[in-house]
C-alpha cells in the first residue's frame, strides 16, 4: 500500500505533492491520535487514564507512524531528486537569439578556419560497412561546430578560438581504434575526443583519453559497463541513453502503458553492447511485466548479411514482438529480410528509424514498429516559433545546399538520433564556454552535475558520481503518414509520406528510466 501511494504521488503535479506528503504521512497518526481521545471517553478509561494495554498499542502505533514517515520522506528524498531535473531551470539552454545564419552551412565543405582552434575529433567508422554511421556523426558534430564559430567562436583561455572538427576513421576495429585515437592526441593535439558506434571501440577511446588525460565524449555507445567499476573515467562523460535505462523503459511501456503483446523475441548483436542490451530488457520484464514471456533468446555477429535462420526461428516461435539493439547495416538487413519473408511482427527498437531503409520496406511494412528515442519532449515536435525555424533552417539546406551524401532522405531532418548527436556537442560547447577553457580539469568541473536545454526542449543532465546522462526518453509508434500529424505539427504534417513514422508519442516517467548507478561511484 505504501509503495502504490509513494508511485502515486511521483506523478502527482509538482504543486500538489507537498500536500499528498503530509496527508500520507500524517494519516496513521491522526487515526492514533483519534482512537486515544476515544478511548479516554469511553469505558475502558480508569480514573481519567488509559487502560495499560491500550497504552501499548498506542505506543506500537505511534512507532509504525514515525517509521511510516520516515520512510516515505527518505524514499522521496532520492526521487525527487530525480524529478529535480524537470522541475529546476537548467544552468544553460540553446540559446535561440544567438542562433546564426546557416546558409552558407555545407558539409562537404566545412568552413576554412585559421590560426589556433578547439580541436574535436569524431573517432568512428568513416569507411567499410557502418561508414554511414560516421557520415551521420560528422555532420552533427560539424553542424553545432559551425553554430559556434558563426557567433565568433568561444573564449578561451583569454581568446577567442574557432571549432575545428576531424575525421578519426577506426575502421570498425578495436586495434586501428586505438592507433587512430593515439594519433589524435599526440600528433593532431585534439582538445577532444568524440565517439563512437561499438561499445568495445569506445571502451578503448576511453582507455586512451584516461591515459593522455582527455577528455572523451562517448555519444553514441550505450552499455552501462563503459561507466562503471574498473573501467569508468573521470575523462569519460557519457552523453547518450545506455542499454539498461533502454531495455526497462521499453519493457516498462508494454507492461504498463500499451498491456497488450506478452510473448517476446530478442535478437540482438553478439558483443558487449547486444548483451547489455538483452539483460537490460529481461531485468525490465521482471519489473514491470512479469508476465511476460521470452519465446527465444539469440545473439548474431555485427555486420550479418543473412538473417533467415533467426527470422525462421522467430517465425516459428509465437513472438508477438522482435526486441532487438541492432544498427545499420544490420538493422536496415533484418527488417528488410523479415518484411521480404513475410513476417510482420513488429520490432521494439532503438536505431530502426534510418529513413532510406524504411523507405525501402514502406508504409505497410514500417507500420507498428515501436522505437524508444533519446531525443524528443513529447507530442507535438514543434512547442514554439523558435524550434520551427530552427527545424526550418536544416530542412532548407537539405532541400537546397547539400549534396550527395548529405542530400539523400537519411538527412531530411535534423532530429532523432542526429538531433541527439547534434545535442550532446552543443552541450560539449556550452561547457567549453562556461569553463572558458579547453582544459579536462576545467571542463570536468563545470560538466559534474550540469544541466543543459536542448533546442527541443529537453533537458540533460550530467550525474557527478559516474558521468551518466540522465534525461527523459520517448517511445514512438510509427503509422502511416495520415496519422503522423499528432506529432508533426506543420506543414505538410507528417515526418514522411512513403513510410510509417513517428506518430503517438509517449514520455515515460523518469523515475522508471533512470540510468542504472554503479554502488561503489554513487553512495
Amino acid at each position: 500500500m505504501l509503495s502504490q501511494k509513494i508511485e502515486k504521488l511521483l506523478l502527482a503535479p509538482s504543486w500538489c505533492r507537498a500536500e499528498s506528503i503530509l496527508e500520507m504521512v500524517s494519516e496513521p497518526c491522526q487515526r492514533t491520535r483519534k482512537r486515544r481521545m476515544f478511548l479516554l471517553d469511553g469505558p475502558e478509561t480508569n480514573q481519567g487514564r488509559v487502560h495499560p494495554t491500550r497504552q501499548k498499542e498506542d505506543a506500537m502505533r505511534i512507532t509504525r507512524c514515525l517509521s511510516m514517515a520516515i520512510v516515505v520522506l527518505c524514499c522521496l528524498g532520492l526521487l525527487f531528486q530525480t524529478a529535480a531535473l524537470a522541475e529546476t531551470k537548467p544552468k544553460a539552454a540553446f540559446n535561440f537569439a544567438k542562433f546564426p545564419d546557416m546558409s552558407d552551412f555545407d558539409p562537404n565543405n566545412p568552413m576554412p578556419l585559421k590560426g589556433d582552434t578547439i580541436k574535436i575529433a569524431v573517432v568512428a567508422s568513416h569507411s567499410g560497412p557502418a561508414a554511414t554511421v560516421g557520415e551521420i556523426y560528422y555532420i552533427s558534430v560539424l553542424w553545432a561546430a559551425h553554430i559556434a564559430n558563426k557567433q565568433g567562436g568561444l573564449m578561451v583561455d583569454g581568446k577567442k578560438k574557432m571549432v575545428e572538427v576531424i575525421k578519426a576513421d577506426t575502421q570498425s576495429k578495436p586495434d586501428v581504434t586505438k592507433k587512430v585515437t593515439e594519433r589524435m592526441i599526440l600528433q593532431e593535439n585534439v582538445d577532444f575526443l568524440w565517439g563512437t558506434n561499438g561499445s568495445h571501440l569506445q571502451k578503448v577511446i576511453n582507455q586512451v583519453a584516461d591515459k593522455y588525460k582527455k577528455i572523451s565524449v562517448n555519444a553514441a555507445s550505450l552499455s552501462d559497463e563503459l561507466q562503471e567499476g574498473g573501467d569508468f573515467s573521470r575523462y569519460s562523460f557519457m552523453c547518450t541513453f545506455s542499454t539498461e535505462q533502454i531495455g526497462r523503459g521499453i519493457a516498462y511501456y508494454y507492461g504498463q502503458i500499451r498491456k497488450k503483446e506478452k510473448k517476446f523475441y530478442i535478437l540482438c548483436q553478439d558483443y558487449l553492447f547486444g548483451h547489455s542490451m538483452a539483460e537490460g530488457f529481461k531485468k525490465g520484464l521482471k519489473e514491470y511485466y512479469p508476465e511476460a514471456e521470452i519465446v527465444g533468446e539469440d545473439y548474431h555477429k555485427l555486420f550479418l548479411t543473412d538473417f533467415a535462420p533467426y527470422l525462421t526461428k522467430i517465425q516459428a516461435s509465437g513472438a508477438e514482438v522482435v526486441y532487438t539493439g541492432d544498427w545499420i547495416p544490420d538493422a536496415a538487413n533484418l527488417l528488410k529480410q523479415a518484411r521480404q519473408m513475410g513476417i510482420k511482427i513488429p520490432f521494439a527498437d532503438i536505431f530502426m528509424d534510418e529513413p532510406r531503409f524504411l523507405q525501402e520496406v514502406g508504409i505497410e511494412g514500417t507500420k507498428g514498429i515501436v522505437n524508444l528515442a533519446q531525443y524528443g519532449n513529447g507530442n507535438p515536435a514543434f512547442k514554439s516559433e523558435d524550434q520551427i525555424k530552427y527545424y526550418k533552417t536544416w530542412l532548407n539546406l537539405w532541400k537546397t545546399k547539400w549534396q550527395a551524401p548529405y542530400n539523400t532522405v537519411l538527412y531530411n531532418h535534423g532530429t532523432g538520433n542526429i538531433g541527439a548527436y547534434i545535442g550532446s556537442t552543443l552541450w560539449l560547447l556550452s561547457v567549453v564556454e562556461r569553463a572558458a577553457s579547453t582544459d579536462p580539469e576545467k571542463i570536468i568541473k563545470v560538466w559534474e552535475g550540469d544541466t543543459y536545454q536542448l533546442p527541443n526542449g529537453q533537458v540533460l543532465e550530467m550525474r557527478a558520481c559516474d558521468h551518466k546522462q540522465i534525461t527523459p526518453l520517448s517511445v514512438n509508434e510509427y503509422v502511416p503518414p495520415e496519422e503522423q500529424k499528432q506529432s508533426f505539427n506543420i506543414a505538410p504534417y507528417y515526418w514522411f509520406n512513403d513510410f510509417s513514422n513517428v506518430g503517438p508519442s509517449t514520455l515515460l516517467p523518469m523515475d522508471k528510466v533512470v540510468p542504472k548507478a554503479d554502488p561503489n561511484l554513487c553512495k
